[in-house]
């Protein structure tokens, strides 16, 4: 199982040039993915990796500020490759924490996660795509994009499932702080209206 101690978080190019060109589902319901992955890196204080493509070449922007309001203290590792695990900076980042478990997330899906993904599966890591985070050119190329990654071995998880398998036991301290984060989600996914507020549950305060 997942916990803060064993896995490392890795957010690869959430940059508004990526987000434009997803088709696969909208960029609402991927950021409310990401930034509820990213609440959960810095709750529980996991060491967290973000990487970008062609900033400082001056072709994108760096990753969205709704996602890097999530994660102080962490800084953007940019890069002019498109596999992210052929980057030393980025490679030596992954290696520095010494842990095996990588709960990974990109734009998108097919590339910008799927190469660096299969790549870290080759050399030993654990990888866990977090699958509502993440998007893909069309919902095709995201589909093929899962199916490669989970025959090499790849374990897909979701946010909220993750959020629930790091906090483990609603008792245990600190849980109120999973609590916010949980019930933060289900507000933000009846303001998409995705969730009838009929049912909108809700768990301590």
């Amino acid at each position: 199982m997942l916990t803060p101690q064993n896995s490392v978080v890795v957010l690869i190019d959430f940059q508004p040039g990526q987000y434009a060109t997803v088709g696969s589902v909208s960029r609402e319901e991927i950021d409310l993915g990401v930034v509820t992955l990213a609440k959960l890196a810095h709750t529980y204080d996991i060491p967290t990796v973000v990487s970008t493509v062609a900033v400082g070449m001056g072709v994108n922007a760096p990753t969205v500020p709704q996602i890097m309001n999530e994660l102080p203290g962490v800084d953007q590792i940019d890069r002019t490759g498109v596999n992210a695990w052929e980057d030393p900076e980025f490679r030596a980042a992954i290696e520095a924490t010494g842990r095996r478990k990588i709960i990974m997330a990109g734009l998108w899906t097919e590339v910008c996660l799927a190469f660096p993904a299969l790549d870290m599966i080759e050399a030993g890591y654990e990888i866990y795509p977090v699958a509502d985070a993440v998007g893909g050119v069309s919902q095709v190329t995201n589909d093929r994009a899962f199916d490669r990654m989970i025959q090499a071995g790849a374990h897909p998880t979701t946010a909220l499932a993750l959020g629930c398998e790091l906090m483990r036991n609603w008792a245990r301290p600190g849980t109120d702080d999973f609590r916010r984060i949980f019930n933060w989600y289900f507000h933000q996914q009846r303001s998409l209206g995705l969730l009838d507020a009929k049912i909108l549950p809700s768990v301590g305060r």
